[in-house]
């Protein structure tokens, strides 16, 4: 038994969660910045960005509009009433020396997920800006790096900051949480959930008790954690590190930790602040923000279908196994390529075959998604039903469906420039059958004394005769029958 597992044993984890989103609007929170990724230094900056003395945010419509969405995909409240406020913390990257964020009216509150079927608290989701970025250069020394610089374009990027309860027990059910977060994130439309980009951060607040304790233990957090497999090691390493203090007599103290990847250990940061020590006040530069039931409906009208909702449709409606409903939903332009392949009448077991056997296996091969090849859904559907037609045999369509990942060329004029079409003339196949059985006596006299599993090799060899072109149902026919005279 592993020391984390007797620990386990002994102790109840309790987690929560605080997700930050950076929402997919064109310009920035406050001011019409842009928000596009991968720009030089310091050049999606304005005199808002910067804050500069005597200028104005301005709040974007987009953004609120991004976060209701969240909130009902979350089934949170919506709040009739929010504001914005200011919380004050210096930083080299935060140029106004406070940031815009919320309080104690957010946008959204009171909501829940379901993970594994069990209910996974949402005690809030707000909205604030992000700060800007360091940049840690220079030759290191006992210090680190000698100098650092500041790169603002991220700053005042909208950021959803989405608050767990602290429901979560395990790592693996933390892992779980985020990536159906990001799940329902992406398929909404409000954060691409890149986690190599920033795009989307995590930070743990993770404590642990013996069990049958009602308190809460102490602590700590770890800070913008940006990977799944990060998430879980961190938490574990952070129960095995609270757990040996406690064995030894110690105290947890409330602290930030930052988790390091190369070391595989949180380190710590700094004492954990709380709420007041952030003295937040209402934003005086912004009005408060009134969110009719009108606008609400809105939103709730064009929302797209949940992930959730989506794995549930695969399973009742198009018969897919529970295990290829969650997998092709967690590949959201895979599974938006197969709903459009849907849409075209082809069969949903032989279309999701294919995009979960040969297409993913390209797809892996080569690091790339569905979009960035050439096969389109019309092309992927047409070859489909050709199959179903038995105009080509599985193993044909196997021959063409990477040059259709490739060129983008239908399949139908694939079969028709390589001369592949499923041989199904009768006259045809009995010259091919009668053959193979006159140039393999001894094998036919096996068969025909009792050796039953020689029948695959008569149909190899028909295939083989014929490339794969001869039609499986009839080409087993015509063996069986003249195997028998």
């Amino acid at each position: 038994m592993s020391n984390l597992e007797t620990i386990l044993e002994k102790y109840e984890v309790v987690i929560g969660l605080e997700v930050h989103a950076q929402l997919k609007s064109k310009s920035k929170i406050f001011c019409a910045d842009s928000t596009e990724f991968g720009a030089p230094q310091n050049t999606h900056v304005s005199p808002i960005t910067l804050g500069m003395p005597g200028v104005l945010p301005v709040l974007n419509r987009k953004v609120v509009d991004m976060a209701i969405l969240t909130g009902l995909a979350l089934n949170c409240e919506i709040a009739e009433i929010s504001k914005f406020d200011r919380k004050q913390y210096f930083y080299p990257d935060l140029p106004k020396g406070y940031q815009i964020s919320q309080y104690d009216l957010p946008v959204c509150k009171n909501g829940y997920i379901m993970i594994n079927g069990k209910r996974i608290g949402i005690t809030r989701a707000h909205l604030e800006e992000d700060a800007g970025k360091l940049v840690h250069a220079g030759a290191a020394g006992l210090a680190g790096s000698s100098y650092s610089l500041v790169d603002l374009n991220r700053a005042g990027t909208p950021l959803l900051e989405i608050v767990s309860e602290p429901d979560i027990r395990s790592a693996e059910e933390a892992k779980n949480y985020m990536e159906e977060l990001r799940n329902i994130v992406r398929y909404m439309g409000v954060c691409d959930g890149n986690l190599e980009e920033g795009s989307m951060r995590c930070d743990a607040n993770i404590s642990i008790r013996p069990f049958g304790q009602k308190e809460y233990g102490t602590r700590a957090e770890i800070k913008n954690i940006n990977s799944f497999s990060a998430l879980k090691r961190a938490i574990e390493y952070e129960i095995e590190r609270q757990a040996e203090i406690l064995e030894s007599g110690g105290e947890v103290i409330q602290e930030t930790r930052l988790w390091n990847e190369a070391d595989g250990e949180t380190k710590s940061m700094r004492s954990k602040e709380d709420a007041h020590d952030y003295r937040y006040f209402p934003e005086p530069d912004l009005m408060m923000l009134e969110i009719s039931k009108e606008w609400i409906e809105k939103i709730r009208k064009d929302m797209p279908e949940l992930p959730s909702e989506k794995r549930a449709r695969y399973v009742n409606k198009e018969g897919l196994s529970e295990y290829d409903a969650e997998v092709i939903v967690e590949q959201m332009e895979t599974a938006t390529f197969f709903d459009k392949v849907l849409e075209l009448g082809a069969n949903a077991k032989l279309a999701i075959n294919w995009l979960m056997g040969d297409i993913t296996g390209y797809l892996k091969e080569n690091k790339i998604e569905i979009t960035q090849t050439k096969l389109t859904p019309e092309n992927l559907a047409e070859m489909i039903m050709l199959i179903e037609k038995g105009t080509i045999s599985n193993k044909i369509a196997k021959d063409i469906i990477i040059e259709m990942l490739k060129t983008g060329t239908k399949a139908t004029d694939i079969v028709k420039q390589k001369g592949l079409s499923v041989i199904s003339d009768e006259n045809e196949l009995i010259a091919i059958v009668e053959k193979i059985i006159k140039d393999n006596p001894n094998q036919v006299a096996a068969y025909k004394s009792g050796k039953d599993k020689l029948f695959g090799f008569f149909v190899g060899q028909a295939m083989k005769a014929t490339q794969g072109r001869a039609n499986p149902q009839l080409i087993n026919d015509l063996i069986k029958k003249k195997l028998s005279e």
